[in-house]
Order: structure tokens, then C-alpha cells, then sequence
């Protein structure tokens, strides 16, 4: 009996960070389809094709046979490999602009057509700028087609052209590269350290915005992907988002809303990309974002920040010391669920730190708003992330710190979310009530009895069927070990006095919803 003894207090000293440790508590976003990513986000992401408004040559200069029928890819295709600069021109122009219809352009007819070497060959041009442009145009639509139509120009070693003419001295062949090299990037090719360079020295007051939005474009969708990654060696996107940052008038609309998703999938990769962009200085930048006016720059700067806060404690601290809390009231309280969210997410990093971040939270007020998140049954996504920073405190913060957690009311909303069907959640729940039952130590029974008269006990006890074997044996040692009525006997305080009639009454004093508690 003292063998069982010894090993009910070792596990009882030990359970505090059963199965959880710093990773498992500060959670980094590796789901790609997250819903804050996936959604509009992926929307601005698809391929671009006529953005360029210029024409060389006017509609009515193309020849009337260059449009329609199967004839008129014969004539482009012969006409696209004449001596004649005029007549070649307007060939490659003519399937530039059969390729920019906005209702089924004729790409794979085209590819057929064996027109994709005439066109790479015209890349090379630089005595015809014009050419070179219609052809670079031409192949960026053709590129902005299925993923074996992208990879039809990449076979056709367009590829290494397009960096070349990064360094055109003209810039609308540059721009129409850019957004090539753009189109190729987002079907998955995204190892073309020699785009880095050129990508930076666009980077300039003078560069027209319409051009910085096509970089930025670029930027954002050679970081967006973890697979591959981006070249860390060459880790051009922290110059880039600080060139931007310190020329805010070049900061606007999109350019802003891709500058700071960037800066965001840099942050989803690991402590050393956390530190990469903490050292470039852009956090101080970032932050004040939380409350920008526009919801596409809040989301896209509350993603970037609390990457970071998956980092380090160290890597945290670093944001809390930006006034990062002073902007949480409103984003908990924002109209989008999605920014609520993703709020309580961030702060579930935060209290999963050390215990002076824990008390950053509670100074800051936010504690009893995580708790509120608890309750909010229209979005269960909000009620997990608030069950995770609420368990967090309970393991990372001191004794005084989960008192307080206690007289705010955690524990009704808290207990409701054991019968929800997330194993997960059930799990991080059953851990944070135990790890408060342990920190209670004399108080556990009144804890206990909060949890019973909310309900609480009753699906604890159904959980002791469940499938999960975790979940039934922390279940079942809740149960052993504070609902088992061998306390009673050892603390008489807790016995009701007997009335006349032999009936029991609690002395009122004893009312659990009102005793302030002290651990």
C-alpha cells in the first residue's frame, strides 16, 4: 500500500507536463489549409494574365486572318519566323493576343502548334524590344495555364531567357518577366535563386507601383510554400520587406496585404527563420499592423506575429516588448470569428511561455476574454484555441496565476467542452482541470465540487468509456483521486452538521460560486 502510495504522489507531482512539452504547447501552423490561408488568400494567389494595358501595335495593324480559325495559327506560325521585324512582330503579337482572351485562350492549340520555341527564341532578341515583350507576354499567359501547360514553357528553357531580361534596360520587358517568372513560381517551381538579386534591385523610390505590385507578387508566392522551401542562403524577402517598411508611401493596398504574408510564411518554418526576420528589424513595424484599418493586413499581420510567438521564449519576448497586448481587446472582440481566432491562438503561445508572459496576459486584461472565447458555440475553432491557452497557463504559470484563473470562472466553460467530439480538445481539457486540482492542493475539494455542480463530474465520468486510452485513464485518476469521497474523512470541516430531523445542511458560507479562493 505504501509501494501504491509513493507512485500516486510521484505522478501526481509529475502529471503537471505529462505529454506536453514546449513544441507540443507553442503549436506552429503547419496545416496548410488553414482557413485564414487558404480562403481569399488563395484567391489573390491565382495566376495573372492581362495586367499589362500597353500595346505595341493596335488591333487594327494585325492582319484580319490572324484571328479565329485553325488558319490563323498557320499564318502565326509562319509569320513568326519571317526576316521581316514588322511581320514577325505582329505574328508573336497576334498569339499574345489569342492567348490573352479572357473565354478559353487556345493555349494547348498553341503548344501544339510547336510555337513555344519560336516564342523563347524571340526572348533573345535584344536589337527588338517590342519583340522581345509580345513573346515574353505570350508565354506568361501561356504559363498562367494548368500545370503541364507551365511546365510545357519551363521545358522549353524559357526559364533562364526570363532571368536574363531581369536585366533589360527596359522595363516593361523586365516587368513582363517578372510576372513570367511570377506564373512559373506558383505552379511549384520555386528554386530560381537567380530571380533573388534582380527582385531587389526593383526595390527603389522610382519603381512605378504597378511594377512593385508584380515583385511583391512574386515575393510572396516564392515564400508561400514550405516544399520546397525558400533558399535561406539567399533569404531575399527581410531586405525586401524592410526596403518597403522604411518607404511607407511605396506601402499600399497590396503591396502592403503580399509584403506582410510574406513576412509571414518566412516566420512558419522554424526558429532559425524566427530569428532571421526578428534580426532584420521588422517586428517593430509589424505589430502596429494589428490595427490597421483594412481586415486583409490585420489578418495577414496577426498570422506573421504569431508565428513568431511559436518561437522562443526569447523570440516572444521580442514582441510583447512592441505593446503586441495592446492591441488584443479589439481583435478578440473583432466582427471577423476568423481574427477572434486567431487572437486566442496567439495567445495560447503566449501563455504556454514563462511565467512573466503569463502575468503580460493577465496585466493586460485579456484573461477573462480568453475565458469568454470558451463559450462561443458558434465557432468551435475560437472554443479549441481558448482551451489551449487556458491549459497552457495551467502548466506554465505560478500558483497565484491559476487561482486567479479560478476566480475568474474558468471552470463551467472550461468543463463544457469535455463532451465535445475533438479528442484533442477533450484531452488538453481533462489536462488543464487536473494540473488546477493539483495546484489547488487543500483547495482541491472546493474545485472539485465547482466542477461536479457545473456538470463537469458527470462527463468525466462518461469519459471514462471513451476509445482513447489517454482520455480514460486521466479520466479515471480525476475521479480516483478527487471524486472518490476518501477526502471527506480526513477533513471534518467538510462534513454538513446534522439537523433535527437527521437531515444535512451546508453551511451557506461554504457557497462554492462565491469563496474567493486562495490556493
Amino acid at each position: 500500500m505504501a509501494e501504491n502510495a509513493d507512485l500516486d504522489n510521484h505522478r501526481i507531482k509529475s502529471f503537471k507536463n505529462k505529454g506536453r512539452d514546449v513544441e507540443t504547447m507553442r503549436r506552429h501552423r503547419n496545416e496548410v489549409t488553414v482557413e485564414l490561408r487558404k480562403n481569399k488568400r488563395d484567391e489573390h494567389l491565382l495566376k495573372k494574365r492581362n495586367v499589362p494595358q500597353e500595346e505595341s501595335l493596335e488591333d487594327s495593324d494585325i492582319d484580319s486572318d490572324f484571328k479565329g480559325q485553325n488558319v490563323t495559327l498557320e499564318a502565326i506560325l509562319q509569320n513568326a519566323v519571317s526576316d521581316n521585324g514588322l511581320i514577325q512582330l505582329s505574328a508573336v503579337q497576334a498569339a499574345r493576343k489569342l492567348l490573352s482572351s479572357d473565354r478559353n485562350p487556345p493555349i494547348d492549340d498553341l503548344i501544339k502548334s510547336g510555337i513555344l520555341p519560336i516564342l523563347v527564341k524571340c526572348l533573345e532578341r535584344d536589337d527588338n524590344p517590342s519583340l522581345q515583350f509580345e513573346a515574353a507576354w505570350a508565354l506568361t499567359n501561356i504559363a498562367s495555364g494548368t500545370s503541364q501547360q507551365t511546365q510545357a514553357v519551363v521545358k522549353s528553357n524559357a526559364v533562364p531567357l526570363f532571368l536574363r531580361l531581369l536585366q533589360s534596360p527596359h522595363q516593361n520587358v523586365c516587368e513582363q518577366a517578372v510576372w513570367a517568372l511570377g506564373n512559373i513560381i506558383v505552379q511549384g517551381l520555386r528554386n530560381l535563386l537567380g530571380v533573388v538579386k534582380p527582385l531587389l534591385s526593383f526595390i527603389n523610390p522610382s519603381i512605378p507601383i504597378t511594377f512593385l505590385r508584380n515583385v511583391t507578387w512574386v515575393i510572396v508566392n516564392l515564400c508561400r510554400n514550405k516544399d520546397p522551401p525558400p533558399p535561406w542562403r539567399h533569404c531575399f524577402a527581410i531586405p525586401y520587406g524592410n526596403s518597403l517598411f522604411l518607404n511607407p508611401s511605396s506601402l499600399c493596398g497590396q503591396i502592403l496585404v503580399d509584403t506582410v504574408w510574406a513576412l509571414s510564411y518566412l516566420t512558419d518554418g522554424g526558429n532559425e527563420q524566427i530569428q532571421m526576420v526578428i534580426d532584420s528589424g521588422v517586428v517593430p513595424f509589424l505589430v502596429p499592423l494589428l490595427s490597421h484599418q483594412e481586415v486583409k493586413v490585420q489578418t495577414a499581420a496577426l498570422r506573421a506575429v504569431g508565428n513568431i510567438v511559436t518561437g522562443t521564449d526569447e523570440q516572444t519576448q521580442v514582441v510583447l516588448n512592441c505593446d503586441v497586448l495592446s492591441h488584443f481587446p479589439n481583435l478578440l472582440t473583432h466582427p471577423k470569428e476568423k481574427i477572434n481566432k486567431e487572437a486566442v491562438w496567439f495567445l495560447s503561445n503566449i501563455t504556454a511561455g514563462n511565467q512573466q508572459q503569463v502575468q503580460a496576459v493577465i496585466d493586460a486584461g485579456l484573461l477573462p476574454m480568453i475565458i469568454h472565447q470558451l463559450a462561443k458555440v458558434r465557432d468551435f475553432g475560437t472554443q479549441k484555441e481558448a482551451a489551449w491557452a487556458i491549459s497552457n497557463l495551467t502548466i506554465s504559470g505560478r500558483k497565484d496565476q491559476v487561482e486567479y484563473l479560478v476566480q475568474q470562472n474558468v471552470v463551467p466553460p472550461f468543463c463544457s467542452l469535455l463532451s465535445v467530439k475533438d479528442s484533442q480538445v477533450v484531452q488538453v481539457v481533462l489536462d488543464g482541470l487536473k494540473n488546477v486540482l493539483i495546484m489547488a492542493g487543500d483547495e482541491a475539494s472546493t474545485i472539485a465540487e465547482i466542477i461536479e455542480e457545473c456538470g463537469g463530474l458527470e462527463k468525466i465520468e462518461n469519459l471514462q468509456q471513451h476509445e482513447n486510452e489517454d482520455i480514460y485513464k486521466l479520466a479515471f485518476e480525476i475521479i480516483d483521486q478527487y471524486f472518490s469521497g476518501d477526502d471527506i474523512d480526513e477533513d471534518p470541516s467538510l462534513i454538513p452538521e446534522a439537523t433535527q430531523g437527521g437531515t444535512f445542511n451546508f453551511d451557506p458560507a461554504t457557497n462554492l460560486q462565491a469563496k474567493e479562493f486562495k490556493f
